[in-house]
């Protein structure tokens, strides 16, 4: 069967494409944003890419369209398809139905930590020897790629809230219908689908509903929005989590920087893990991904083991680069790092975490403010308090914009706008003078800037 799909670099599109060429299909895809790493694994993985939406891409009349939910009515490609007949699907639907049946499914959902728990958990799992079947919103170095069939009856999925397609409005994570679920945490995103924290709540609860009464929901002890949801109506056991409080499952910080702490359950020591990770954020997604591992059957110290063995995220904390010193004035030189950075809290998570590993030394974060809820303007004050434990916070103001990025100077002192790349990488390389951690942060390409700044640092 030839498969077409609409969006195909987006990280779930991505994913999906890859499952469908495992399946044994052919498959094209088109999109406006083709850049790494989604499309160097699309190309790798023997798949056609067309550049733009255009009706001129249909012409091979596929079998079946899959349309991502970033396209809607008016897009050319959309059109051409309605108007030629052509079957199409959401891309969660079709994966309920050609891939999820009769397996066990493990879903993460949650504001953050989505991608990087999942991965964590497919590692166990992977390490375990129980090959499963994943799809990720990121590349878990771990495995090198974002998404596989699997060879067991076990898959883990990235349940993401966000909605299925224009004509499905429901969220993704209602198609999937896992028996073992991992609700991380629940803030407010997405301004550009729903109208409030409510709306969102009223969706994680579709999921809740979906979730079977032998199944298992795995959740922090201490996220009031998450506990709500579960107050609407639950008919599945929950185990809750903490760190350095009295959850069933608690993790004791060895290190504050999280590289280091404890698994107890019920107040019984079953490991420790020690990892290159930090902050609290990946805690939490770590005790979440051993949970849900015994529930399968793994036991916590084996899932702790491999979890001492996890390689993290593309683009969560990644290194780039390490720039030395070119004299003593300027210290250690500058560690470079790419972030995924969406929402505020995973903005402050990540600085926070850094901060506890490095102690005083410099942290510049350089912001792209790309997803849908901050080009919004919708989280101006937590924005800027949530680059707090960065010693100076740059963030870009693009032309297309739609809100004057010099309001978050109105709660934080750290902060600067610049209005060109070009204007960036000049002030980074007056601070690089003085060394430091530099932090990219952005859920987009952030205009090629990663290449640049390492050739003009170097």
């Amino acid at each position: 069967m030839h498969i077409h799909i609409l969006g195909i670099c987006g990280t779930f599109m991505g994913g999906l494409a890859v499952i469908a060429r495992q399946l044994g299909h052919q498959v094209s895809g088109s999109d406006q944003n083709v850049y790494p790493p989604m499309s160097s694994q699309l190309e790798q993985q023997g798949i056609v890419l067309m550049e733009g939406y255009k009706a001129e891409n249909l012409q091979r009349k596929p079998d079946l369209v899959i349309i991502g939910n970033a396209l809607s009515r008016g897009n050319p490609e959309v059109e051409a398809v309605l108007n030629q007949g052509l079957k199409y699907v959401s891309g969660p639907q079709w994966l309920a139905e050609h891939v999820l049946q009769d397996k066990w499914v493990l879903g993460v959902a949650g504001t953050h930590g989505k991608t990087t728990t999942t991965s964590m958990l497919s590692w166990i799992l992977e390490y375990q020897g129980f090959k499963p079947g994943f799809l990720i919103g990121g590349i878990p170095l771990n495995f090198g790629i974002s998404a596989r069939l699997g060879e067991s009856d076990f898959f883990v999925i990235e349940a993401d809230e966000y909605d299925s397609a224009f004509f499905d409005k429901r969220s993704k994570f209602v198609h999937y219908r896992p028996r073992t679920a991992i609700l991380n945490n629940l803030e407010y995103d997405h301004a550009d689908i729903f109208p409030d924290l409510d709306a969102i709540k009223k969706q994680f609860h579709h999921l809740v509903r979906t979730i079977p009464g032998e199944g298992l929901i795995i959740s922090p002890e201490c996220d009031e929005n998450i506990n709500e949801v579960l107050a609407m109506g639950c008919w599945t056991p929950v185990a809750k989590t903490s760190i350095n409080s009295s959850a069933q499952w608690n993790a004791h910080l060895v290190k504050a920087d999280g590289s280091q702490f404890k698994v107890l359950f019920e107040n019984n020591d079953l490991g420790c893990v020690e990892w290159s990770l930090t902050g609290d954020h990946n805690v939490y997604n770590a005790l979440s991904a051993i949970v849900a591992a015994k529930h399968v059957g793994i036991l916590p110290t084996d899932a702790i083991t491999a979890l001492s063995q996890f390689k993290n995220v593309k683009r969560r904390m990644e290194v780039l680069a390490h720039i030395p010193a070119l004299s003593e004035a300027e210290g250690n030189g500058v560690t470079l790092y790419d972030d995924f950075a969406h929402h505020p809290t995973a903005i402050h998570m990540t600085l926070d975490g850094l901060r506890k590993q490095v102690g005083q030394e410099r942290i510049i974060a350089i912001v792209e403010p790309r997803s849908n809820t901050m080009r919004l303007g919708v989280h101006t004050k937590t924005l800027a308090e949530s680059l707090g434990n960065a010693d100076l916070a740059i963030v870009y103001q693009p032309e297309a914009m739609g809100w004057d990025l010099s309001e978050l100077k109105k709660y934080a002192t750290n902060i600067e706008i610049c209005a060109s790349l070009d204007e960036i990488i000049n002030k980074l390389k007056l601070e690089a003078r003085y060394g430091g951690h530099f932090v990219l942060m952005s859920n987009g390409s952030f205009g090629g800037i990663y290449q640049r700044l390492q050739d003009e640092l170097r």
